[in-house]
């Protein structure tokens, strides 16, 4: 596997290479990140492993400063996963002196995430924007926890006409449930327990929806309960429709429950398809 810095090198790199798969990441690679590199090896004649902590996405100074970093682990693992290039540019490189252009993605960016982290989905989709043009992918590969974030890229490869086609592959998650994150190396062990509530509280709202429950505000205290017997409070709780994160209604389709809580330092998100 190479690793590469810079914008000439990557693209010489996917040069004449036929299919190039791009799986974007910020490191600190855990089973969901692995998972997408050995999908993109079995669809693809190349793939390109994007690391790059994106300054532009984080609404705290001490969030981005505590994001965990391990360059050299994360290329091994990569690498065992089928990887041929480690694209891993400077900031500098993606932001060079005078940078000045912000790709917005209206509506779908401004609510959930985007209401509660002013300007994050701006960086995320003006950084996948970049990547995008610098790598020149036929496919990315993204997991369904940022399901918000995996809906602003479709709306903005579909505004902007980009050739890219998204992949987007399952959560995976602990054997306790809790979906795999960066961040839970920051889970202390009490914290790391009372954090198996979201996905507990998404397991009860999928089950109260298959029973019958229809009424979201219904639904949405199902986790909220559930969140509660651990301590916990959410910054959000949403029923939304999966496309376009509008709120449902009444809970007659497939609905996406979506929900960010703050266990201890860090905060986490998760969400669930719930079918009636």
């Amino acid at each position: 596997m190479r690793i590469v810095r810079d914008v000439a090198s990557v693209r010489a790199a996917v040069a004449g290479a036929g299919r190039v798969g791009l799986v974007p990441t910020m490191g600190a690679f855990h089973e969901g990140h692995l998972s997408l590199v050995r999908a993109a090896r079995a669809a693809c004649d190349l793939v390109v492993v994007w690391l790059f902590v994106n300054p532009t996405q984080f609404n705290e100074a001490a969030d981005l400063a505590a994001y965990p970093r391990d360059e050299e682990r994360d290329a091994a693992l990569a690498a065992a996963c089928g990887a041929d290039v480690l694209f891993a540019p400077t900031v500098e490189e993606v932001y060079p002196a005078g940078h000045a252009t912000t790709v917005t993605v209206a509506g779908i960016a401004d609510v959930l995430e985007g209401a509660q982290r002013p300007g994050h989905f701006a960086g995320v989709a003006t950084v996948v924007a970049k990547m995008f043009n610098m790598v020149g992918p036929d496919v990315a590969f993204f997991g369904a926890k940022d399901a918000q974030q995996v809906a602003v890229v479709r709306r903005m490869v579909a505004d902007l006409d980009l050739p890219v086609e998204i992949e987007v592959l399952p959560t995976v998650r602990e054997p306790d449930g809790l979906a795999m994150s960066s961040r839970n190396v920051r889970l202390g062990p009490d914290d790391r327990r009372r954090a198996t509530a979201l996905h507990r509280g998404l397991s009860a709202a999928r089950d109260a929806v298959a029973a019958g429950l229809r009424d979201p505000v219904a639904v949405a205290a199902v986790v909220e309960r559930t969140l509660a017997g651990e301590g916990l409070t959410a910054e959000y709780i949403a029923v939304v429709d999966p496309g376009s994160f509008a709120p449902v209604a009444s809970v007659d389709l497939p609905a996406l429950v979506a929900l960010a809580v703050r266990v201890g330092p860090v905060r986490l998100i998760d969400n669930m398809v719930v079918t009636p």
